[in-house]
């Protein structure tokens, strides 16, 4: 339980250390593109060849692939909800809508925060030690999304203190959430900790495709989708190591 706590909370300080940044140095913009679309082709390789074939061999294709979907359904719905509330720009630098609030950011970050850190804390179950590609493309791909959500904050003429303590928070709750998913689900079966590991690589997937991509092209232009595709192929490489 501790040590999922600990994974947990190492997986989203990449947040504060990218939100740090984002306060007190100006990085270019093409430089968030780019580091944006590395973190996404990792994490979608990370959730493919980590979590959904390893699902596939242990509950088989039609439950993967319903929960799978089911995941994505559910990210969607909340996203629907958040997009109207401004949570939908939780990864981009420029200004919030008038209107829309920094707590739907806030809200929306932790929706990608505690689906991450549950699965971690289940990896631990699951192959009785951490998933180090998972934990290094949560690390990658929270980086830029502090750092890029960090600079629209500012603009918004959030402080520095609650910037900090805003994207803190996320951590803490990140460490709590992969500590009760290794708590709670540690007498689950293979099958369960597989479905779990399904479900929430449709919902991180749907995440990454609707929040990340756009901001990355948007700030880094066409080279990203070649940037992604070597994320991708580091997932392969080092799912393939390991």
């Amino acid at each position: 339980m501790y040590i999922a706590a600990i994974w947990g909370a190492i997986a989203s300080s990449s947040l504060l250390i990218g939100s740090i940044l984002g306060l007190y140095l100006s990085i270019p913009k093409k430089m968030i593109g780019y580091l944006m679309a590395l973190g996404t082709g990792i994490l979608i390789g990370a959730s493919s060849f980590d979590l959904l074939i390893e699902a596939v061999e242990k509950s088989g294709l039609f439950i993967t692939s319903t929960l799978f979907l089911g995941g994505a359904l559910l990210f969607t719905i909340i996203e629907l909800f958040l997009y109207r509330k401004g949570g939908s720009n939780r990864k981009r630098s420029h200004k919030n809508p008038e209107g829309h609030s920094g707590l739907a950011i806030y809200v929306g970050t932790l929706m990608d925060a505690i689906p991450e850190s549950i699965i971690i804390g289940v990896s631990l179950l699951n192959n009785h030690k951490v998933d180090m590609l998972f934990v290094i493309a949560i690390l990658i791909s929270n980086f830029p999304e502090a750092l890029s959500s960090t600079v629209g904050l500012k603009k918004d003429l959030y402080s520095n203190t609650k910037i900090i303590i805003l994207w803190g928070s996320v951590i803490i709750v990140s460490a709590i959430s992969s500590s009760f998913g290794n708590l709670f689900l540690k007498n689950a079966s293979v099958n369960v900790l597989t479905s779990i590991e399904a479900f929430g690589a449709g919902g991180l997937i749907a995440m990454v495709c609707s929040t990340m991509l756009p901001e990355a092209f948007e700030q880094g232009g066409p080279v990203v989708g070649f940037i992604t595709c070597i994320g991708l192929i580091f997932s392969l490489t080092m799912s393939t190591i390991g």
